[in-house]
């Protein structure tokens, strides 16, 4: 199953956004910028106005593994915020973005005085705990090519534009990226979208992924849970 991400911004009924707009402090930030990092503290609670923002993990190994991404009118940095213990991941704009903030004490007022924000926080929770846990089973249970056909679905559900049968991504991804988000190899990356493109799964242009069939893709992400003679 897909989950969509919550458009916590645009979803929020005008009154609601003018008071947190006057509440927020806007801030530039360069590609490649941290708003926050693991380890700092959680004090402040972030809506993204333009731009992507990646939320990333730092492994034992020294790698980064990207959790997900930010696209404009997202909520992040939430989960700190109802206790305003440390963080535990990093947040780095893949591009310029614009940043709007509050902080804990600001962002709590306002949840107080406007209910219906206080749902889609929860719906902004909830969505990013499901890919959470999937992402778990799927680096338990799958193969790389497994993964990597699942990680493109959802994508697809979050990011994807369609023309007729097309489904275009609009998110630029680097192979290290998508190695970084499903527990593999740059060259594994590569290879699999090889194999993908040749099958008529997708093509790429200008390092956007298109999606040219679902149903195969969806096949290929389905395969580990067929009988080892079917593979």
């Amino acid at each position: 199953m897909q989950h969509t991400p919550s458009k916590f911004l645009t979803r929020l009924n005008g009154v609601d956004r003018a008071a947190l707009a006057a509440l927020a402090k806007a801030r530039r930030v360069p590609r490649g910028e941290a708003i926050f990092s693991a380890g700092g503290p959680g004090k402040h609670v972030y809506f993204l106005e333009s731009g992507k923002i990646k939320i990333c993990q730092p492994s034992s190994s020294g790698n980064e593994i990207i959790l997900w991404f930010c696209l404009p009118g997202e909520i992040f940095g939430l989960a700190e915020v109802s206790h305003g213990g440390g963080r535990v991941v990093s947040a780095i704009a893949c591009e310029e973005s614009l940043v709007l903030s509050l902080s804990q004490k600001d962002f709590l007022e306002f949840l107080t005085a406007h209910p219906e924000a206080v749902m889609l926080s929860m719906q902004a929770l909830s969505s990013r705990l499901r890919v959470l846990g999937e992402m778990v089973v799927n680096l338990v249970s799958d193969d790389a090519n497994t993964r990597i056909a699942k990680l493109l679905l959802r994508l697809a559900a979050r990011y994807g534009k369609r023309e007729g049968s097309i489904v275009h991504l609009d998110v630029p991804l680097t192979h290290e990226e998508i190695a970084s988000m499903v527990g593999t190899t740059r060259q594994t990356v590569t290879t699999a979208i090889g194999q993908f493109r040749r099958q008529g799964v997708l093509s790429i242009e200008n390092r956007r992924i298109q999606i040219e069939s679902e149903d195969l893709l969806t096949e290929i992400s389905q395969a580990a849970a067929q009988p080892a003679k079917h593979r």
